[in-house]
């Protein structure tokens, strides 16, 4: 049976990522700019922020001062916050600003295993809580994301394990197929990164959403499936485009606010 054709009964759950695979551009940029907006952010916590973790995602790089600089930003992110508020403040986020980039191509395929009966799950290096907000909004069965500490509902600044990224979804998708009894070899995966080329390579049916030139070309070379959704297929869209543009939005909306205000 050939990787897209799938049987209504087979065993096994989907796996899908969330940047640029479900969603168009960067999830947590698109929050971090609705934080922006309502003032939780200064223009310096936000580009910092940003230059992290677009140098994370831009290189896709294993070395630790990339990881770093994308783990000191993220912390940065929620030090010292309230975990219920930060929640509360995603769900207005995703309803205001993020539910209209669900790319509908990417959302037919998912429908297509709910359909089936198969468990559908995130797999990202979002924050968890985010992960979860995009879940529960598309009727999916789980979703696995970056864990930050907290203590006494307050964000600590350190993360619970690494970030989700890498071959670290591998290992995580392994341990979750093991407690759930699924057979890997009947499961899906779906991302538009080379980056997650471990966990598409875990799956008896990897899928390519919208894929970087790496990825699409061991689609090609290796017979995988590749779903592009963009408008224009021969544009290199990856995820700086998407990150800048959301930080420029959240600068210049709070040098206009500051205008008003002054």
């Amino acid at each position: 049976m050939s990787h897209d054709a799938v049987s209504p009964n087979a065993p096994g759950a989907a796996f899908f990522d969330v940047d640029n695979t479900l969603m168009r551009g960067a999830s947590i940029y698109h929050f971090a700019r609705g934080l922006a907006s309502r003032d939780l952010f200064t223009t310096r916590d936000l580009m910092r922020f940003a230059w992290g973790q677009t140098v994370f995602r831009v290189t896709g790089s294993e070395q630790p001062e990339h990881i770093n600089a994308a783990r000191e930003a993220a912390l940065a992110f929620v030090a010292g916050h309230d975990v219920n508020d930060l929640v509360a403040l995603c769900e207005e986020i995703y309803d205001d600003t993020m539910a209209d980039r669900i790319w509908e191509g990417t959302r037919a395929l998912v429908q297509g295993h709910l359909d089936a009966g198969r468990p559908v799950w995130l797999v990202t290096a979002t924050p968890v809580e985010l992960a979860q907000i995009i879940r529960r909004r598309l009727g999916l069965t789980g979703a696995l994301g970056t864990e930050a500490e907290c203590v006494d509902g307050v964000y600590t600044g350190r993360l619970n394990g690494d970030l989700l990224h890498g071959p670290a979804k591998a290992v995580a998708v392994r341990a979750l197929a093991r407690r759930e009894g699924w057979d890997l070899a009947s499961c899906s995966a779906y991302s538009d990164s080379s980056n997650d080329l471990p966990l598409l390579s875990l799956v008896g049916r990897p899928h390519a959403v919208n894929p970087d030139t790496d990825l699409r070309r061991y689609a090609r070379t290796h017979g995988w499936p590749v779903h592009d959704f963009r408008r224009n297929r021969n544009a290199l869209r990856v995820a700086v485009p998407a990150a800048v543009g959301a930080v420029a939005g959240a600068v210049a909306l709070r040098a206009v606010r500051q205008r008003r205000t002054g």
